[in-house]
């Protein structure tokens, strides 16, 4: 496994960001390690619902979770408000971080991570391959 560390900064959008630095660093299977910092607005969708949950405040990012490669992201985070009350739900744009974000990325080779419209559950859903390397064989990078 390789391992990537990045420093987000202020004013940035968090799943934006997650998602260039993807691919830029062409990554082909990717996942959040650990991830903390802090957002002046959180946009999170809950459980069910069709659009996001847009707030503006200060939050800290207890926890940030899922998957990401050059393909697609699928992001899940905590964040908790000024009162220690604790939101979560899937990631979406619009979050923008307050002060920083540390996040460490896992990158496991010879494997690549798709997202491919899933006729059951109506979204883009994971698919999990192999990569094929230079030698032409699954799993060679």
């Amino acid at each position: 496994m390789e391992v990537l560390p990045v420093r987000l900064t202020p004013g940035q959008d968090l799943r934006q960001r997650l998602k260039q630095i993807a691919a830029v660093s062409s990554i082909e299977a990717g996942f959040i390690l650990s991830g903390i910092g802090s957002l002046r607005q959180a946009a999170v969708r809950f459980a069910n619902q069709e659009a996001p949950m847009v707030q503006v405040g200060y939050f800290e990012i207890i926890a940030i979770n899922g998957t990401l490669s050059q393909y697609g992201v699928h992001l899940h985070v905590a964040i908790a408000n000024q009162h220690g009350q604790i939101l979560g739900g899937h990631l979406c744009d619009g979050s923008i971080i307050h002060t920083t974000a540390e996040i460490v990325i896992g990158i496991v080779p010879g494997v690549v991570f798709r997202r491919s419209p899933d006729p059951q559950t109506g979204f883009l859903e994971l698919e999990i391959g192999e990569t094929v390397g230079e030698s032409g064989k699954l799993g060679e990078n």
